[in-house]
């Protein structure tokens, strides 16, 4: 059916009478026993600890957010993507090549979906990747430090949207573009995009002690848009779906142009037989420019490795690993249930939600049931891969996630509500309003084999009302729902950071005994390392000057540095020396350019500062440490560029 103007204004209509019909302004206190409960089920008693961590994605922040569940507490903001002045990430000599791509230092990028690493289809909780949507790239968070020990930018891609998905042994993480781009780039017409721009699906490997990513082959699909991505599990293990929209291939007014087709594709990837052909020397390399930037946690520095080629995989010359699956219309979400045998569409234009079946596929497959081919690519005939749809779900529906007990839910955007159904009848169950327009659901585990079905939560992406007004921009409103039960209970509303559009959980009872506490002193192989305050000094190197500090509580060493000059460039090595945990220790000097840092337990970083003006300039440490914290300072003194005072320092002597 052709999308006119007229349906895009009785959708709109829709939306209004919604939102208009959704305004829950309500006092606090008038909420009655059904609120009571809930705060029962959300409160954690002081020196208690959540049940679940949940890891937000942030979005337009770069960054990634750690919450607990049930309380909504934030507990963390991990700096991936974005320069971040809380602890110096992106400024500190040691991290700023995290941030080095081949367009150049990029210190900002759009961070959509977590996804915790796997072993036979359960979570282990070793790391979390992600993905940069805007400048490519998929990071590796170290789920023992919480940090970002990895990050490798993905060529001939671009919008990298439907990643960070992992195989359930966390063999590969997919980085699938949004926008098909010219492969390789070229200065063409934007008129000639059909038939002449291609989508890359990029299938990075991972090593399964250290976890470290190497981008293994790339498959060139035809130029549709990839939108989002799950691996096959259990019975589909070795396969990968991706859903498409615009398989019009249009290149202008796509909210029009790239509706018309009833039905958009899910493409079906077995990248078993694909690494098969790849190990026995298929594939092409080709030219490509791309940074793998690496953190080692022993040297606590990061460095890039910049490098040329990459395998491409043209999918028409692997037969039987590329088919795609019709699917009603624009489909945005693809999930696929903790069994593997069924793989949910939705599409964003449809009021139906499309179940596929993987037996099915298969046996359409093995009987070469096809019904045409889209660019050499095998399409499978509709009915002979449905399982069953749910009909008239809600409107807008957008991402499925599991509870482990044959029940699915379904996010809403249009109709703003969380609907729960039964994966092998296909009957809604219940539904629950959302306020305002839910975008992604998450339940711990809830995308892979062993869901942990007790929690769910929805991700809004419109305020309103629900919290205090700040101004025209609110932060995003998260929702708690208790889905133990037949019956699912809103229990909590608590805001997010950036726009999530993903989060994943995971237990606590898995994570937490894994946190790393400290970094061991006698561990520490940073070149500018001091592991003794005795072997603090200042040395000069020409117009350079590095000085290497000890901090401990609560004292500086060196406290007090003379000799140096307008224009040199002042390199703070410094090293704390606490080995109790939780005791950081911050360093900020008058006239950095930069940011200050955040140095943990046994860590050491580098802080640049290149003084411009004559004087005696302060530093200090920046976070409270003991109670003599506003003790923790020091003087440097700088004198003119012709200066010839020598350099000294104190050792509080």
């Amino acid at each position: 059916m052709k999308l006119t103007i007229s349906n895009l204004l009785v959708t709109l209509a829709v939306v209004s009478g919604i939102s208009a019909g959704c305004n829950n302004n309500k006092s606090s206190g008038n909420r009655g026993a059904l609120a009571s409960s809930a705060a029962e089920k959300v409160y954690v008693a002081p020196g208690e600890h959540d049940e679940f961590y949940a890891f937000f994605s942030g979005g337009y922040s770069g960054n990634l957010t750690v919450y607990g569940l049930p309380s909504g507490r934030m507990f963390k903001e991990i700096p991936v993507f974005s320069q971040f002045p809380t602890n110096g990430y992106g400024y500190s000599e040691e991290t700023k090549a995290m941030l080095n791509t081949s367009h150049g230092f990029i210190p900002w990028d759009d961070l959509h979906h977590p996804d915790i690493s796997q072993t036979n289809g359960k979570l282990d909780g070793r790391w979390i990747f992600v993905n940069g949507n805007n400048t490519p790239r998929i990071a590796r968070i170290d789920l023992s430090t919480f940090e970002t020990e990895e990050i490798i930018e993905i060529p001939n891609s671009a919008g990298n949207h439907s990643s960070s998905f992992i195989t359930e042994n966390t063999e590969y993480v997919v980085a699938g573009t949004r926008f098909s781009v010219p492969v390789p780039q070229q200065d063409i017409s934007i008129s000639e995009y059909k038939g002449n721009f291609k989508g890359a699906l990029s299938f990075i490997s991972v090593a399964p002690e250290t976890g470290k990513m190497d981008l293994k082959f790339q498959i060139m699909m035809p130029g549709f848009d990839y939108d989002l991505s799950h691996p096959g599990r259990g019975k589909s293990h070795g396969w990968f779906f991706f859903t498409t929209y615009n398989t019009e291939e249009a290149n202008t007014l796509l909210e029009v142009n790239a509706s018309q087709n009833d039905k958009d594709f899910i493409a079906a990837i077995n990248w078993k037989k694909i690494e098969a052909y790849v190990n026995e020397g298929g594939g092409t390399k080709m030219p490509a420019s791309y940074a793998h930037n690496e953190y080692d946690d022993s040297t606590h520095s990061a460095t890039t490795t910049v490098k040329k080629e990459v395998l491409t995989i043209d999918p028409t010359e692997v037969p039987g690993a590329v088919f795609f699956l019709p699917t009603p219309k624009s489909p945005h979400g693809c999930d696929v249930d903790p069994t593997g045998q069924y793989i949910i569409g939705n599409g964003k234009l449809s009021a139906d939600l499309t179940i596929h079946s993987f037996d099915k596929m298969i046996a359409a497959i093995e009987a070469e049931k096809f019904d045409g081919e889209a660019y050499g690519i095998p399409i499978l005939n509709f009915e002979d891969v449905l399982a069953g749809q749910v009909k008239s779900g809600g409107l807008g529906p957008l991402h499925t996630e599991f509870d482990g007990k044959g029940n699915a839910y379904t996010t809403f955007f249009i109709s703003s509500e969380l609907v729960k159904w039964n994966v092998e009848t296909r009957e809604v169950i219940d539904r629950q309003p959302n306020y305002y327009s839910v975008g992604h659901v998450m339940i711990p585990g809830g995308n892979s084999a062993a869901p942990f079905g007790k929690y769910a939560v929805a991700m809004n992406k419109i305020t309103k009302d629900r919290y205090l007004p700040t101004g025209p921009e609110l932060e995003h409103s998260a929702q708690l729902f208790d889905i133990s039960g037949d019956k699912m209970q809103l229990l909590l509303d608590f805001p997010t950071h950036g726009e999530p559009h993903y989060a994943a959980g995971i237990p606590a009872e898995i994570l937490a005994p894994r946190s790393k506490k400290i970094y061991k002193l006698e561990d520490n192989k940073h070149e500018f390392a001091i592991l003794s305050s005795e072997d603090s000094r200042v040395e000069r190197q020409g117009n350079e000057v590095h000085v290497y500090m000890s901090m401990i509580r609560s004292h500086f060493t060196p406290d007090n540095i003379e000799g140096i000059k307008v224009g040199d460039k002042v390199y703070f090595h410094i090293t704390n020396h606490e080995q109790d945990f939780d005791v950081p220790h911050g360093f900020a000097v008058i006239g950095a350019n930069n940011a200050e840092l955040l140095i943990m337990p046994g860590q050491t970083r580098t802080l640049v500062w290149e003084p411009k003006q004559v004087g005696v300039w302060p530093f200090y440490c920046t976070d409270f440490c003991s109670a003599l914290h506003q003790e923790m300072q020091g003087y440097i003194r700088v004198s003119p560029k012709d200066s010839d005072i020598r350099l000294q320092w104190s050792l509080g002597e």
